[in-house]
């Protein structure tokens, strides 16, 4: 199997070489003759295809391997998942992608398959500048093939050593303890990654477009409207991917958090930033022919965070619970491409300038607009993104550079994000409001009249269940003393900490409504036929569940309580003390050991009550794999309409005492909630860029105007 994998590696690996030569030269071709050479365009996409056909196999072969239990291969040893539980063939699959092996040759085929779509898609086209984007993302491709196949120890088909056998067959020598790391066995974190690397990939296509039309110094919008459905389906997966990362560490890290400014964590965040940047230049560059520079830079910029997300994850260059193993080569394959990618974003601003020069609108622009909202909204994606990066990677930093040698603290990233967030949420609730270049004063003040009375109603609302139910949990947890209280004392006097908190649901409820009367009156506009208008619905959903998900924030990581302790064993009998946290009371009903071929499941069975009324049970559990002996907490969540109580056991002290950690997350639904209206909201916009290219082709014009008018209110 491992001979097969390596020669249909190859045979990809010549096959993208072949195209990327066969596409540069057809470009050559077109610069010189004034057209594109049908032969040499042809054949430069066939070997995508073909390339994208080895790929698919290769995949194929070692996912059999895995689900076959191929011992001959060494990533399946390393990579194998033993479980026996019913999503077993989902923990098998995601093998592929569990190891830097697989990861890379799972990305690659993902480019490869982004390849083969443009290579179909545009195939009567006939037109440089997508012969010249198909083969600079052909050449990535091909950065990435001559790593898993060239360098030792980077290809998923290395053949096991003999020495990892005993005279039986069986795996010995430590090989039998090897396998999936028990953390990654669990539905979200099987699906995160792949998420994410269908992100990854799709960013690869605006880079690529990007590039080829500054080289080619074509400054219209072909290159926009080619890669803008790719750019808007792969910055959802983007998202999808953060998402679910957050859903895995809320439900299996044990921390009862789900964002903690991990390296890993900022490193996927990156690429999104950028990209939100890059969505909203586009929208200008088609609609009113602005934002060209910004949109060339930001397609180069993101790209380039993709790669120094990975390289931050692969690198060992700061330290993280999520990080992959590294190696010299691969990661001398990411630098490359960084490089590359910040380099073109720099030719793109100053070697083009002139080619994608700012237009009469941008200039004229005055400060209260609407294209000076876009404007700001674009810089702190962009310079939001370089600091995080910095933040990120300042453990590693020399002296005298600020931070330099600090692991900056979850604490810092939040006394600077939580302002922001809050000024940044303000300019996109007023943006649809405003003017493209002027604000009438009056016409401001019509448009939003109803949805600030709206808004103001429902502030008074959760600011009355603030002051009831958050405001004393904070005031409960400075009276108590200890870190905690450190910690909310550390960003800031109450007066700051509980202000910004109430400017930020002001902020959000003003966000949700501006957003929802502009979604409702663009569907009474829409009449029958809402099928052009799904970008707008799709841009205005996803800000209002921007408003939805500022709320969960501000309730579940300002406004947390914790206890941690221990159930008092009874010496009497086997019934224990209750543990008590802000109106709840655990006590012990029962407890149970489960053992498998896998490992052992250690359960302890609690009844809540709440205000002593028996509310449910929760059954948080230990889970030890036999192999490996790591430990996997997998805690309980008891859901109320307001808040979560989450309850993580830990395991049995020396005096056979529980030790739990409990958490009180206010308004945590409204997170999750408005995670799901986002994801909706940008798949409703990314189906409608596909939806407005169909009528475009009917020669539908005539509203298609209209169509980008509503959708550049929405962005």
């Amino acid at each position: 199997m491992a001979t097969i994998g390596l020669f249909v590696l190859f045979l990809g690996f010549v096959a993208t070489i072949a195209g990327m030569v066969l596409l540069a030269a057809s470009c050559w071709r077109a610069h010189s003759a004034g057209a594109v050479p049908e032969t040499l365009s042809w054949a430069g996409r066939l070997c995508a295809i073909i390339a994208f056909a080895a790929l698919t196999f290769c995949c194929g072969l070692l996912v059999f391997c895995l689900a076959t239990g191929d011992t001959s291969i060494k990533y399946v040893v390393q990579y194998r998942s033993d479980s026996s539980d019913s999503l077993a063939w989902l923990y098998t699959l995601s093998g592929l992608w569990a190891g830097r092996q697989g990861s890379l040759l799972f990305w690659a085929w993902l480019i490869s398959a982004f390849n083969c779509y443009l290579a179909v898609r545009y195939r009567d086209a006939r037109q440089a500048v997508d012969d010249c984007a198909l083969g600079i993302s052909q050449a990535v491709m091909a950065a990435f093939l001559g790593v898993l196949l060239f360098s030792d120890g980077n290809t998923p088909f290395e053949a096991m050593s003999s020495s990892y056998f005993d005279a039986n067959g069986a795996l010995a020598n430590g090989a039998e303890l090897w396998g999936m790391n028990a953390l990654l066995e669990h539905w979200a974190m099987a699906v995160h990654p792949p998420t994410l690397f269908i992100g990854y990939a799709g960013m690869t296509i605006p880079f690529a477009y990007a590039l080829a039309t500054m080289l080619l110094g074509d400054d219209s919008d072909l290159w926009v409207r080619r890669c803008n459905g790719v750019t808007a389906f792969a910055w959802l997966f983007l998202g999808i991917g953060i998402g679910l990362g957050a859903v895995w560490a809320y439900t299996v890290l044990g921390w009862g958090g789900y964002w903690g400014w991990d390296p890993v964590e900022n490193a996927s965040l990156l690429s999104w930033l950028a990209a939100v940047a890059l969505m909203h230049s586009f929208t200008l560059y088609r609609q009113r022919g602005t934002f060209k520079r910004w949109s060339v830079v930001c397609a180069c910029i993101t790209f380039a965070f993709v790669i120094v997300g990975t390289f931050i994850s692969r690198s060992g260059l700061v330290q993280s619970v999520h990080a992959f193993d590294g190696d010299p080569v691969s990661l001398g394959l990411f630098g490359v491409l960084i490089a590359v990618g910040f380099a073109a974003a720099v030719f793109g601003a100053v070697g083009r300038r002139a080619t994608f020069a700012a237009d009469a609108q941008d200039d004229e622009a005055g400060l209260l607009s609407r294209s000076m909202a876009y404007y700001l909204l674009n810089v702190l994606m962009i310079v939001g993104a370089f600091l995080l990066c910095y933040l990120t990677v300042a453990s590693a930093l020399p002296q005298p550079l600020p931070f330099a040698g600090q692991s900056v603290s979850g604490e810092t990233y939040n006394a600077i994000v939580r302002p922001v967030s809050v000024f940044l949420m303000l300019v996109v609730a007023v943006c649809p409001l405003l003017g493209w270049s002027r604000t009438d004063p009056a016409a401001f003040a019509k448009k939003a009249l109803v949805p600030g009375i709206c808004a103001l109603v429902l502030a008074v609302a959760i600011m009355a269940y603030w002051a009831i139910a958050l405001l004393p949990a904070y005031d409960a947890t400075i009276a108590a003393g200890g870190t905690a209280a450190e910690s909310l004392q550390a960003m800031g006097p109450a007066a700051y900490y509980n202000g910004l908190a109430a400017l930020g649901i002001l902020v959000a409820c003003a966000l949700v409504f501006n957003s929802l009367f502009m979604l409702v009156k663009l569907l009474r506009k829409a009449g029958g036929d809402i099928r052009r208008r799904f970008t707008a619905i799709g841009g205005f959903l996803a800000h209002l569940s921007l408003g939805v998900m500022l709320v969960g924030l501000i309730g579940s990581s300002m406004y947390v309580t914790e206890q941690t302790g221990y159930l008092a064993a009874s010496a009497d009998s086997d019934a224990a003390q209750a543990f008590r946290v802000q109106g709840y009371e655990l006590t012990y009903a029962d407890d149970t050991i489960v053992e498998t071929d896998d490992g052992i499941t250690y359960t302890l069975v609690l009844d809540v009550a709440r205000d002593g009324q028996g509310i449910g049970q929760v059954a948080p559990s230990v889970y030890v794999d036999k192999s490996t002996l790591q430990q996997r907490l997998d805690a309980q969540v008891l859901t109320a309409p307001d808040h979560d109580l989450f309850v993580v056991y830990r395991g049995v002290n020396m005096n056979g005492d529980y030790s739990l950690d409990v958490r009180v997350n206010p308004l945590i639904l409204c997170v999750w909630a408005g995670f799901v209206l986002l994801v909706l909201g940008t798949a409703i916009a990314a189906c409608g860029k596909r939806l407005v290219r169909g009528t475009r082709s009917e020669g539908a014009a005539s509203d298609d105007s209209d169509a980008d008018d509503a959708a550049g209110e929405a962005a």
